[in-house]
């Protein structure tokens, strides 16, 4: 079965969308297997990339490494899935640069944009017993200013931890990803 005969039979969620952009969409998600491997080998490099960070910086010590590892972990994991589909979809069909590029760019932007979310979370969690009644004018501008506040501490003081094993791993991740879609 082709690819446009398989877009054909998707749901109704679909039925919209002109067959040649459905059947790009299809071909763009992820297969089973790549998410149960992948997503857990990602994250493993993630809380790897975070530990051996913290560990060259002689931090490993001053803060709650399992709590950061989970995070750096569950970013990745959460974060993988996506950013694979992103990146098919806006390099399908195209040259092994372009397809580099773009699992470069959705897998940086994937991951830290994930991990940086779950950073806000737990950041909003903290600060919430502080902010005013929910639902009120005031609560909405402290949950405004607090998520954006974390965000802004997680890229600067969270992506460093990413490097130098994290830019290694995406590299490498990136080159296996761009290679396999030529298969």
């Amino acid at each position: 079965m082709t690819g446009d005969e398989q877009a054909a039979k998707s749901p109704a969620l679909f039925s919209g969308v002109a067959p040649s952009t459905r059947s790009r969409f299809v071909r763009s998600l992820p297969k089973p297997q790549e998410v149960l491997i992948g997503a857990p080998g990602w994250a493993l490099a993630m809380a790897i990339s975070a530990w051996l960070a913290l560990w060259l910086r002689g931090n490993e010590a001053a803060f709650h490494v399992r709590d950061v590892l989970l995070l750096y972990a569950f970013g990745g994991l959460l974060a993988w899935p996506f950013s694979l589909f992103a990146a098919r979809f806006a390099a399908h069909e195209r040259t092994a640069e372009t397809r580099f590029s773009a699992f470069l760019l959705c897998l940086i932007a994937g991951t830290v944009g994930t991990t940086a979310c779950l950073f806000a979370f737990d950041y909003r969690i903290f600060y919430a017993q502080w902010h005013a009644a929910t639902g009120t004018r005031t609560w909405l501008f402290q949950f405004l200013f607090t998520s954006l506040a974390a965000l802004y501490q997680f890229l600067v003081l969270g992506v460093r931890l990413y490097l130098p094993f994290g830019l290694t791993a995406l590299v490498a991740a990136s080159l296996w990803l761009a290679r396999s879609e030529t298969r």
